[in-house]
């Protein structure tokens, strides 16, 4: 499908639709006026994940293209829960512990659509909070049936798994509809987006918006990312790949891209990164061993739009240091016949590990060597005093942390 819209033109040729809503006259509407468009974000964590990034990668191409991209904060709506995706009820998080997630996540929006100008960020709590129950039922609980809601995806297959769907998240999908209805009447936002997840939550306001402010809107889905091998996308051995610093150091998430499946490739620059489509098209010719500096630059695009391009540089320095031969060279200056001397009384594993940037803390060291996660020369390192003296005799010390991070002293 061609489309005149630049905005729908790009995402399309990224990969990014998936369903839709009218989206020939969206496609008219776009080419001749600016629009408002928004996506949400329920605030369960202090930090966003991977699993966000193509969400934010829409905001960001909606407001590069020049309308209005809204972060929309579920500081409300968290309060309840999406039960969208989810085998059980989500954990009810207090006010509180809500209010302290959000002043921790809002720094990421900056970095994918421009506060300074046009787009901006909105908290649903502003007007959640103020709505009367009964008022709310009477007004808008009669323009939602039951019958619909039942058929969408993600209350059906709860349902059908007989697994219990609660009044408090059966609410949820309402909340949603009118925070579409609330955006359309109070910022003029005729658009959102959102996972294949939220399809039927996005129906049913695009559906208010047409019963009673009797105004056309749009629905644009992304489609559910995975890897090649089905397993589900930025979850790793250790857990979440989260977009906030404080959670995953920046050569970590730098790593997480690098080590992606070469058939996950392509489809990721094209998703993830603002690489002209030209330059991407001949990076997904590279095969075999070329393949690495696709994946190197894929993660270095990424690390730079989420962490900044200081971050991303010094990722990529490590990287060249370290993931192309698995060996950093630990050159002691001014020493010769002493080196084994040295190791013995003062260099001790942390100081290996530490100088090999393998991890961010002497005391994550410490926390590894007790869980069994640190080998040396491929064999369980269990010594509580840190020592390496039954190496000294080597020329070489290798040293894995975990399944992936190996580094190599060498002793010249």
């Amino acid at each position: 499908m061609n489309f005149k819209s630049g905005f729908l033109n790009e995402i399309n040729q990224r990969g990014f639709i998936y369903q839709y809503v009218d989206i020939e006259d969206l496609d008219n509407l776009m080419y001749k006026n600016k629009i408002s468009g928004y996506i949400g974000f329920d605030i369960t964590s202090d930090s966003l994940h991977v699993g966000s990034l193509i969400q934010l990668m829409l905001l960001h191409w909606l407001d590069f293209y020049g309308h209005q991209s809204i972060a929309l904060i579920g500081g409300g709506t968290t309060l309840i829960g999406d039960p969208s995706g989810k085998d059980q009820t989500r954990k009810i998080l207090s006010k509180k512990e809500i209010d302290s997630n959000i002043s921790s996540i809002e720094r990421i929006f900056s970095r994918f659509i421009n506060l300074q100008n046009n787009s901006i960020i909105i908290n649903n709590y502003d007007w959640l909070s103020n709505l009367n129950y009964i008022d709310f039922l009477r007004e808008f609980g009669s323009r939602i049936t039951l019958n619909k809601m039942l058929t969408f995806e993600s209350v059906k297959s709860r349902l059908d798994r007989e697994q219990p769907l609660t009044i408090l998240e059966f609410n949820y999908m309402l909340l949603q509809a009118y925070d579409f209805f609330h955006l359309n009447k109070n910022h003029n936002c005729v658009l959102q987006m959102g996972g294949s997840d939220q399809w039927g939550n996005i129906l049913s306001g695009v559906d208010l918006i047409r019963k009673i402010n009797k105004k056309e809107s749009f629905g644009i889905t992304s489609p559910l990312v995975t890897n090649s091998d089905g397993s589900k996308m930025g979850k790793t051995a250790d857990g979440a790949v989260w977009l906030n610093k404080e959670k995953i150091s920046s050569l970590d998430f730098f790593q997480f891209w690098r080590n992606v499946n070469d058939e996950d490739v392509s489809r990721f620059l094209y998703l993830f990164t603002k690489l002209p489509l030209d330059e991407i098209k001949k990076l997904s010719l590279l095969k075999n061993q070329e393949i690495n500096e696709a994946k190197k630059i894929l993660a270095y695009e990424v690390t730079k739009i989420v962490r900044g391009t200081e971050d991303a540089k010094e990722a990529l320095e490590i990287a060249n240091n370290t993931f192309n031969s698995n060996i950093i060279d630990q050159r002691l200056p001014n020493i010769s016949q002493n080196v084994l001397d040295i190791i013995n009384t003062n260099f001790t594993i942390l100081d290996a590990i530490e100088k090999l940037n393998l991890v961010n803390s002497r005391s994550e060291i410490k926390r590894l060597i007790k869980s069994d996660g640190i080998k040396v020369n491929d064999k369980l390192y269990k010594k509580n005093n840190f020592s390496l003296n039954e190496y000294s005799g080597l020329k070489e010390i290798k040293i894995t942390v975990g399944k992936k991070k190996v580094g190599i002293l060498k002793i010249i």
